[in-house]
C-alpha cells in the first residue's frame, strides 16, 4: 500500500496544510488529484517538512512549507526536490515546476491552479502515463582519431607529409591537417548520434537534444517515453550501449518526470517570493 492510499498520509496532509499558514509554500510539481495526499517528511530545506497537496478543481500542486527565501541549487536541495518529484510520479502524471518556486501563501497557490486550470489540465493530458529518460554518450577523442586516421587517406598522407619535412615550414599544412581532423570527427560524431537516435526512435515519443558537455560528450540528450514502452526502451539503450562497447561509454538514466518537455517556468505576479 503506497503512501497515499493510507489515511494517515491524508491526515498528515491536512495537519500540515494547517499548522503553519503563515509560511510560505515550495511547489514541486502539479498533479490531478481530488483529496488531500500526503508524501512523507521530505521536504527541501532540512527542516523535514511534511510534502502535501493545495486543491482546486481537480489541480494538486505538491507543496511544502517553508521560509520564503530563493533557493541555492545545491546539490542536497536538487536531489531532495527531485527525490519528491520522483516520489509522487509513482502513483500520478506530473508537471514539475521550476525549482525553488515558492508562493507566500497557500491562497496563492490556489490562484495559480485556478488562473491557469485550461492550461495545466492541457499539459498534464499530453504528459499522461509519460516518463523522461536522459541519456549521455562519451566517446575517447584519441582513440576516435585514430580511428579517423586509418579510415581517411588524405589525412594520413598529409600527415606523414608533416613528420616527414619537420625541418620546413609546416605551418598551413598542419593547419590545413587540423581543419580535416575537426571535420572528420564532427562527421563521425554525427554518424554515431544518427544511429542512436534511429535505434531509440520506435520507443520515444518525442527527444530533446542538450548541448553536450565537454569535448567528450558527443549526445547529451532527454526521449520522453510510454510507461508502457519502458522495459522495451531500456533493453534498446541496452543494445545499442554493447554495441559500441569499447569505443563508446553510455550513461543512462531515469525514468524522471518530464522535465525536458514541460517548460512551467512561470511570471509568478501574484505572491511568489521574487527570483
Amino acid at each position: 500500500m503506497s503512501v497515499d492510499e493510507r489515511p494517515e498520509a491524508a491526515e498528515a496532509a491536512e495537519r500540515a496544510s494547517a499548522a503553519n499558514p503563515e509560511e510560505g509554500k515550495l511547489v514541486y510539481c502539479i498533479i490531478e488529484c481530488d483529496s488531500p495526499r500526503g508524501f512523507g517528511p521530505i521536504g527541501v530545506g532540512g527542516r523535514n517538512d511534511e510534502v502535501y497537496t493545495i486543491h482546486h478543481g481537480g489541480l494538486a500542486a505538491v507543496v511544502s512549507d517553508t521560509p520564503v527565501v530563493v533557493y541555492d541549487p545545491t546539490r542536497e536541495n536538487a536531489l531532495t526536490y527531485e527525490h519528491v518529484n520522483e516520489t509522487v510520479m509513482k502513483e500520478f502524471t506530473v508537471i514539475p515546476m521550476s525549482f525553488g518556486t515558492v508562493f507566500r501563501t497557500e491562497k496563492d497557490v490556489v490562484e495559480f491552479l485556478k488562473d491557469t486550470a485550461d492550461a495545466l489540465h492541457d499539459v498534464l493530458e499530453k504528459m499522461k502515463d509519460k516518463i523522461e529518460f536522459g541519456l549521455k554518450v562519451n566517446w575517447d577523442p584519441d582513440t576516435v582519431l585514430k580511428e579517423v586516421e586509418q579510415e581517411r587517406e588524405e589525412i594520413r598522407r598529409l600527415k606523414e607529409e608533416i613528420m616527414s619535412n619537420r625541418q620546413a615550414s609546416t605551418y598551413f599544412a598542419r593547419m590545413q591537417l587540423g581543419r580535416l581532423v575537426d571535420l572528420a570527427m564532427s562527421e563521425k560524431a554525427d554518424a554515431y548520434v544518427r544511429e542512436i537516435y534511429d535505434c531509440l526512435r520506435d520507443c520515444a515519443i518525442a527527444s530533446r537534444h542538450n548541448k553536450p558537455i565537454g569535448d567528450k560528450m558527443i549526445l547529451n540528450a532527454a526521449f520522453l517515453v510510454e510507461r508502457d514502452k519502458a522495459t522495451q526502451f531500456d533493453q534498446d539503450v541496452q543494445e545499442i550501449a554493447k554495441r559500441y562497447d569499447g569505443k563508446l561509454r553510455f550513461l543512462y538514466t531515469g525514468p524522471w518526470p518530464p522535465y525536458n518537455f514541460v517548460n512551467i517556468r512561470l511570471r509568478l505576479e501574484r505572491g511568489a517570493a521574487s527570483p
